[in-house]
């Protein structure tokens, strides 16, 4: 009551200058401590915490005062899952403090992402465009064929794998590349009357391609077709035998009726037969 009957008497301007002095005073503390609360002006070197845990950085980083953030995440199959990738500010910023931190960590599970079409492409182009889709080459197989060092098929766990299908990122792919033609010339082999099927597997063991194949119309079964013709054939006009070099391909014509061969085709001549002299 003393104070209040203290104010009263005095002035109202004396009253009010009290009160405005009293809130300069509150500022003149609040915003001299306002440095220290924030620890304004501060500056702190970035940690290194790629490689942690999110435990790990988290708790590395908050007590150097900084805020932490998962910004993002990325799937390295070289590394473990929820381990962090990559941070921003990088280690070694010299920051202030209270900066947050954003960290970048590996996924669980592996995103999926579509084959492309490697066949005809050049080993480079190939793994130019495999590395594009965060997928690795794995072994790399040679055959013979005509192009050299081309992609001849690709595979996933040594089974075909169509362009298109979707497949985990970071998966190997098997690459069967062309080596070239051989230099070595060998007898073309005989595929008239075989089906499709054993010609393709004749030729397979002979590191020679299936080149153009035309079917007959009355043909159901491709590979229980059967082979009329063959390009190169056997033999020659002359009746001798064709070579090709592993890698070469071989066109064929299938039929729905197994063909008769021709007994009467033309065979190498026989060799005179020269009688002796008579002897003197």
């Amino acid at each position: 009551m003393k104070l209040f009957q203290n104010i009263t008497k005095r002035s109202f301007g004396f009253n009010i200058l009290v009160i405005l002095g009293a809130v300069v005073l509150v500022f003149i503390i609040f915003f001299s401590s306002l440095g220290f609360l924030t620890r304004h002006g501060e500056e702190v070197t970035v940690p290194d915490v790629r490689g942690k845990t999110i435990k790990e950085a988290t708790t590395a980083l908050e007590k150097l005062g900084f805020e932490v953030e998962v910004r993002d995440s990325i799937y390295i199959d070289t590394m473990p899952a929820l381990l962090v990738y990559e941070q921003t500010p990088e280690r070694g910023d010299v920051v202030k403090v209270n900066r947050t931190i954003y960290l970048t960590v590996n996924k669980v599970v592996p995103p999926m992402v579509p084959m492309p079409d490697l066949e005809g492409l050049t080993y480079r182009s190939a793994e130019m465009t495999l590395r594009a889709r965060r997928l690795n080459i794995g072994d790399t197989i040679y055959k013979p064929d005509f192009a050299t060092n081309t992609v001849l098929e690709q595979l996933l766990n040594g089974k075909p794998i169509k362009p298109g299908k979707e497949i985990p990122e970071g998966s190997n792919i098997t690459l069967v590349l062309s080596s070239g033609t051989g230099s070595m010339e060998n007898p073309v082999p005989d595929l008239i009357g075989a089906t499709y099927f054993e010609a393709r597997e004749i030729l397979a063991a002979s590191n020679l391609n299936v080149g153009t194949v035309l079917i007959d119309g009355g043909v159901t079964d491709t590979l229980g077709a059967f082979i009329f013709k063959q390009t190169p054939a056997r033999r020659n006009e002359l009746g001798e035998l064709n070579l090709i070099r592993a890698g070469e391909s071989v066109d064929l014509w299938l039929t729905a009726t197994k063909p008769v061969k021709d007994s009467t085709a033309v065979l190498p001549p026989a060799a005179p037969n020269v009688q002796p002299a008579p002897a003197e």
